[in-house]
This record gives structure tokens, sequence and C-alpha cells, in this order.
């Protein structure tokens, strides 16, 4: 067996007790479940929330609404969410859509601008950010007036 499929990540509590009634387990001793764990600290939401966020910002470049819209998916009540995302000012986001932008930039030197700018803006997009952060990007990198 490979080592990959023993490891798992950690889940939230909506995500566990979905698990088990998918598994057939009654609902009632789905909750016990889930107290207990979460009585011992091995389920603790913002715990899960705050790595979530870490690492989505960290190896995705995942803006603020698309790792709260990730998080609401898997459960996570929205106190947990808002104080995971407090980690990442709008500064940090911004640094982290110009990363981006300057990296798609430098594979684009053959292209003409307007396609430059059409790659880069949907990259940006789909990665979750903004308009005003994608715009301000896009100034910062000249492409834009």
């Amino acid at each position: 067996m490979a080592l990959n499929a023993l490891v798992t990540r950690a889940k939230s509590k909506g995500e566990l007790l979905a698990h088990l009634k998918k598994r057939g387990i009654e609902d009632d001793v789905a909750q016990a479940t889930i107290y207990k764990l979460t009585e011992s600290g091995l389920l603790n939401d913002q715990d899960f929330a705050q790595q979530w966020t870490d690492s989505r910002t960290r190896s995705k470049k995942l803006s603020k609404r698309t790792i709260a819209g990730e998080l609401r998916q898997r459960g996570v009540d929205q106190e947990s969410i808002d104080l995971a995302l407090e980690s990442i000012t709008d500064e940090s986001e911004y640094r982290m859509a110009f990363e981006l932008g300057m990296r798609k930039l430098s594979t684009m030197s053959r292209q003409e601008p307007d396609v430059q700018i059409r790659r880069i803006e949907s990259l940006l997009a789909r990665k979750g950010f903004g308009y005003s952060t994608i715009s301000r990007v896009m100034r910062e990198l000249d492409l834009l007036n």
C-alpha cells in the first residue's frame, strides 16, 4: 500500500459528520463521536481553518474570498473562518496577486500586450482576487494606464 494512501489531511467537523453519515452511522452516534473528539482536542475547526488558510495561501496563492468559500463548503463556522482569515492582510493579498502576475508575465514575453493582459487578468480572477486588486496589479506591471 502506498504511503500517501495512509496519510490523510485533517477534517472539519462538517466533513467528518458527512463522512460518518455516508458510512451509514446513525446521526446520534455521529454527533456523539464528534462531541467526544472535540472535547478531547482531536477535532478543532479553528485549528483546521487556520491550517487550511496557511496552506492555500502558501501553495495555491488563493484570495481570502476563495479560501472562505472553501472553508464554508467544508462545514466550518463563520467565526472560525473570520479568525483564520485575519492573518491575511489586504497588502499581503495584493503581494500574492502581484507575485502571480509577475510570474505569469515572465512566461509570456513574446505574446501581444492584449494577450498578456487577458491571461494575467484571467489567472488572478480564477484565484479569486477582486477587480480592484487585479487592476492595481495590472497598473504595477505597466500593462494598464
